[in-house]
């Protein structure tokens, strides 16, 4: 039986996000355990906490208490991919793909969350990984710190060309316009998909 002292939380994109989060929910009196993108555990059961003033005070910080079995599936495979993509660069290889890691990470069947994940945010799991890493690979683009190519090998590509055909695609732009670009087009995290 799963825990119930667990609270999934929508748009915790970030370690900022993380320490709002952690932030309000204490000021709420929540004994919080442990933190992490999407999920909270707490000292207590989810049902002696005051749920209703949770929700408020997460709405008001751009948040949202999750409730559905479904909705807490995607958001973990969103938060699992972010924290991977954007924290765990290089994990993706050959041996390991993206569908292989999110059925291991959710302990679910990848054809299940596919279909689960598809028909809660209209965009494919692939797609949205394609989406999180050209966000990041705009990211790197604008500190300046690396090539293309070492940027292509950090985020998994097969070869800089395949990066550079996403890329262009995604955003309108080849990777050299987009870091000559003064103005950071930019997404933040949540509001990608």
């Amino acid at each position: 039986m799963k825990p119930k002292n667990i609270l999934y939380i929508k748009n915790m994109v970030c370690n900022r996000c993380i320490k709002v989060v952690k932030e309000e929910l204490e000021k709420l009196g929540v004994e919080i355990k442990n933190i992490s993108l999407g999920e909270v555990e707490t000292e207590q059961s989810t049902e002696t906490l005051p749920l209703v003033k949770i929700k408020e005070v997460l709405e008001k910080n751009g948040f949202e208490l999750i409730e559905n079995k479904k909705a807490k599936a995607v958001e973990k495979i969103k938060s699992f991919l972010i924290k991977t993509i954007y924290e765990n660069e290089n994990v993706i290889s050959e041996t390991h793909k993206y569908s292989q890691l999110i059925e291991k990470e959710l302990g679910l069947d990848y054809n299940y969350l596919s279909s689960l994940f598809s028909a809660q945010e209209s965009i494919t799991i692939e797609q949205y990984i394609i989406l999180q890493k050209i966000e990041r690979a705009k990211e790197l683009l604008k500190y300046g710190e690396l090539t293309l190519s070492e940027i292509a090998y950090k985020l998994g590509y097969s070869s800089v060309q395949h990066l550079s055909n996403q890329f262009k695609k995604i955003t309108g732009f080849t990777a050299s316009q987009f870091k000559s670009m003064t103005k950071n087009m930019r997404k933040p995290l949540d509001k990608i998909g």
